[in-house]
């Protein structure tokens, strides 16, 4: 190994001196870190406070993107309403086509199709015959249940309930209260209503529901006022009550649409109206489930809504 002179003090002389491996590597290793110490320290001075091209670039980049990013969020949001909005749209015409909403895929869709950005024809078939075998079985039902219609109405024994308006013209917006208890106009008390408030001018003519026979003629002018009862077939009792006028006797057979009055304010009756009661074995029914025939679906649903929803009767 190389050598060198030291200088000896005690002796006033230069001495030489070998030089180990050891020593020779740690001054090269010392000179080394040194070295990459100065380099790194150079090179983040230079980072500090001189940019290269690459870098001034990225940083203009970055700032453009910061003004462009509340921009591109808010078209995001847009974006996401417009997509919501078509597939609520999507749903509801494919609802009103197939009568199920529509088959969504990945992982929205629980079962087989779980996890699947595809579908293939099989599959198709199985969800389609998942969503018709309960249908297949309520047709069944609903057939089995017009079946049993058709066969009462082709009984001999039929006594069908009476079905008809009691009064000519009537029309479903002017259906009143029904049968509940409702808030007396005179007493502005809850009591007990058996029938419904039909709303009509004074003088309109009352017809008979159903054939029957004219079992009661009453004139009052307290209570229900003037008031014709009739007995049908099949233990049907109807109820017509503050009638100005009535064109019936007792003991009278009258045919369905038979005058038998006229409407009126007799008894205690807040407004011209007539009161119409169907009673079946001593218990009042809402004569608005009988109306059924007499109007399409629509009306016979708004009726329903505005009798059930009438706080107060006429009477």
């Amino acid at each position: 190994m190389g050598s060198h002179y030291v200088y000896d003090n005690d002796d006033f002389r230069f001495r030489r001196q070998r030089r180990s491996y050891r020593s020779v590597l740690l001054r090269v290793l010392k000179y080394f870190l040194a070295s990459l110490s100065l380099a790194v320290l150079y090179y983040a001075v230079f980072a500090l406070f001189f940019n290269t091209d690459n870098e001034r670039r990225l940083k203009a980049e970055n700032r453009m993107y910061e003004k462009l990013y509340p921009e591109m969020e808010q078209e995001q949001r847009l974006l996401e309403d417009v997509v919501s909005g078509l597939e609520a749209k999507d749903n509801m015409i494919y609802n009103d086509l197939f009568q199920t909403d529509v088959l969504t895929l990945g992982s929205r869709t629980s079962g087989y199709l779980a996890g699947s950005d595809s579908m293939e024809v099989c599959d198709i078939l199985l969800h389609s015959e998942c969503l018709y075998r309960p249908l297949y079985r309520k047709s069944e039902e609903i057939d089995g249940e017009f079946m049993e219609i058709f066969r009462l109405l082709s009984s001999e024994n039929l006594r069908l309930p009476p079905l008809a308006f009691p009064i000519e013209g009537f029309a479903y917006t002017s259906a009143g209260a029904s049968v509940g208890n409702k808030i007396n106009p005179f007493y502005k008390v809850k009591v007990s209503h058996d029938g419904l408030d039909m709303v009509a001018p004074s003088g309109t003519k009352v017809l008979a529901s159903a054939d029957g026979v004219v079992s009661s003629v009453q004139r009052s002018s307290k209570g229900l006022g003037n008031v014709v009862t009739i007995r049908h077939d099949g233990g049907y009792v109807t109820r017509y009550a503050h009638l100005s006028d009535i064109k019936v006797l007792k003991g009278r057979k009258v045919a369905k649409g038979d005058l038998i009055g006229r409407v009126g304010m007799s008894g205690n009756s807040f407004a011209p109206h007539l009161h119409y009661e169907i009673w079946k074995d001593t218990v009042a029914l809402d004569p608005v489930n009988y109306f059924f025939s007499s109007v399409t679906p629509d009306e016979y649903s708004a009726m329903l809504l505005l009798s059930a929803s009438a706080g107060q009767s006429l009477d």
